[in-house]
């Protein structure tokens, strides 16, 4: 390690690791790091701890699994990121966001049995950890961009009541079946109004989450351990769990086993589904943490590498009994508030957890459940958005109401269809945004430099014989008859007859072989009417790709002008046209 003091505020490191080093951050980490940061990441980890033990048994048991096994999901999958994961600070663990969906394959798949739940668990992080390697080395960390932020909204307030509904039982100590948000909020209402509740456990849980909730203005505060350590000593102390208040029990001492997670009989298409479907959850809210803390400290994350990190971390947990993990919002601001330097700070709290299931596994026998039940409740209320949702009705309302049915389709058919429709209606939205385009038909303004939209400006002029059309978007399948129908709309309603169209081609980003034939006959029909069809402004690479369709034989280089203006000029010094109309004000 280097003695060298800590690299002043402000300034980035731009050494990349080389060779096989860069598939290992962590590695390349140890050999620039600095005597002066041990201290402090032994410290950020020690607190760290104090969060990822109470956190880690309520998110298992939010995703149907025994509490243990959320340790078992700290330990391994925080050891992997280290060596794998980009981010100096990121923690990486159960989490609230995914509780849902994996509570939803684990009931329907396991039947109730512990065993086979964590068996299927597993083998969901199994998937999850392959999908998300998969896409990081094919450098596809791109495709959760593909979710508009309405959608995203809509899909994790969905989750966040899918995940609050699931605790409430818990809360009021009420055993009920699993039947999505709106009938178990229907169930619970009806038992109790039977009187089923128990109000020891009620007490309990909502002291801690009421505890929770006004401790979580302190940063500095470990609010879920002071509530937890205070619930369980009101267990302890007035004997509450013989009067019908539900505790952790016993934890099995000692560490998580190797094991290849497999259950026979089990509906792998529903496991396989629901593991891709963490996978991009995960990654979602792993990207956003990670660019932002990064940001934060001034370094570089790569989305594919930070893909390969999150992989490695959930097959690390797969195979050692664990469940599918991702990054947390509320564990990662613990370590950056107590002064984390490194992904070291996640091997010493990774450490720490293994040494209290090693020496002391009981510490938590009296551990409430519906003090873990508030706990979750407190992680989803913070998943909800409202305020950036409002801004969204107030600007594009119909983007709003795509969130709200986002939101329905989770509330209603669980979290697995929910974001199977989510990324269903996220294709769609794009298609619709490709498919109808805004156009415009330009002309010149006087005063003002270029060529403009004769819509916004009706008393720009335009040089006779000549149509100057632009389309903004993309020419793809999906509207590439489109644009044939409009342009030729722009020339049959021209006021003088056209002799050459000129296409302001800079908004067209890509080309595909069925708008390239579209425009192969678009200049055959422009031909038989005799309009030459021209192209301003087209990008290199999207002239190369018409080179590439065998279109320049058809339109030809001399057809193709750097900017509207020297096409206008072209078109002038050929034709017998004169006044201002006719010349570029480029």
């Amino acid at each position: 390690m280097q003695s060298n003091g800590p690299v002043p505020h402000g300034e980035r490191r731009t050494s990349t690791p080389a060779g096989w080093l860069r598939w290992l951050p962590g590695a390349a980490m140890l050999r620039t790091y600095q005597a002066g940061w041990l201290p402090k990441d032994l410290a950020a980890g020690l607190v760290l701890t104090t969060m990822l033990v109470p956190v880690g048994i309520a998110y298992a048991e939010a995703s149907g699994v025994p509490g243990v096994y959320g340790l078992y999901a700290t330990i391994i999958p925080l050891l992997a990121y280290a060596v794998f994961g980009p981010s100096r600070i990121l923690v990486l663990g159960p989490d609230s966001a995914l509780a849902a969906p994996v509570l939803a394959v684990v009931v329907q798949v396991s039947g109730g049995d512990p065993a086979r739940a964590i068996g299927v668990a597993s083998m969901m992080a199994v998937v999850s950890g392959l999908f998300c390697i998969i896409l990081g080395l094919l450098r596809l960390g791109f495709v959760t961009e593909l979710l508009s932020k309405p959608i995203r909204y809509g899909y994790m307030n969905g989750i966040a009541l899918t995940v609050l509904v699931s605790q409430l039982p818990k809360l009021f100590a009420i055993r009920i079946e699993d039947a999505g948000p709106l009938r178990e909020l229907l169930q619970l209402g009806r038992a109790v109004a039977a009187g089923q509740t128990n109000w020891y456990s009620f007490a309990v849980g909502v002291g801690s989450l009421v505890l929770i909730l006004l401790l979580k203005r302190f940063e500095r505060v470990p609010g879920i351990l002071i509530a937890v350590i205070v619930a369980t000593l009101c267990v302890t102390v007035f004997h509450l769990d013989s009067v019908g208040v539900k505790v952790l029990g016993s934890i099995p001492q000692g560490l998580p086993a190797f094991s290849v997670p497999w259950v026979t009989d089990a509906d792998f298409v529903r496991i396989v589904l629901g593991g891709c479907a963490v996978a991009l959850i995960a990654f979602a809210d792993t990207s956003v943490l990670s660019r932002t803390f990064a940001a934060r400290h001034n370094h570089r994350v790569d989305p594919n590498q930070e893909m390969v990190g999150l992989g490695a971390a959930n097959l690390a947990a797969g195979f050692f009994q664990g469940f599918p993990i991702s990054s947390s919002s509320s564990r990662t601001p613990v370590a950056e508030a107590a002064g984390a330097k490194t992904q070291l700070t996640g091997v010493v709290g990774a450490l720490a957890v293994a040494a209290l299931l090693l020496v002391a596994p009981d510490l938590m026998h009296n551990l409430p459940n519906s003090a873990l039940a508030a706990v979750v409740i407190a992680a989803a209320i913070g998943l909800f958005e409202f305020a950036d949702l409002a801004r969204i009705y107030r600007i594009q309302q119909w983007e709003f109401w795509l969130s709200m049915v986002c939101f329905a389709a989770v509330a209603v058919f669980g979290a697995i269809p929910g974001i199977c429709l989510a990324v269903v209606l996220a294709v769609i939205e794009f298609l619709w945004d490709g498919w109808r385009p805004h156009f415009a038909i330009l002309g010149h303004v006087e005063g003002l430099r270029g060529y403009h939209d004769i819509t916004r400006y009706p008393h720009a002029t335009r040089v006779p014989g000549l149509v100057l059309f632009r389309w903004d978007a993309p020419l793809f399948f999906a509207n590439a008859e489109l644009f044939q129908e409009r342009l030729l709309e722009a020339v049959d309603e021209s006021p003088t007859p056209v002799r050459r169209v000129v296409v302001a081609a800079e908004p067209v980003t890509s080309v595909d072989v069925t708008s390239a034939d579209m425009l192969r006959e678009l200049s055959r029909m422009l031909g038989d009417r005799g309009i030459a069809l021209h192209l301003a402004e087209m990008k290199d690479p999207v002239r190369d790709k018409l080179r590439r369709f065998e279109l320049m034989d058809v339109l030809g280089d001399d057809k193709f002008h750097p900017t509207v203006g020297s096409a206008v000029d072209d078109y002038v010094s050929k034709s017998d046209i004169a006044g201002d109309a006719g010349h570029s004000n480029e």
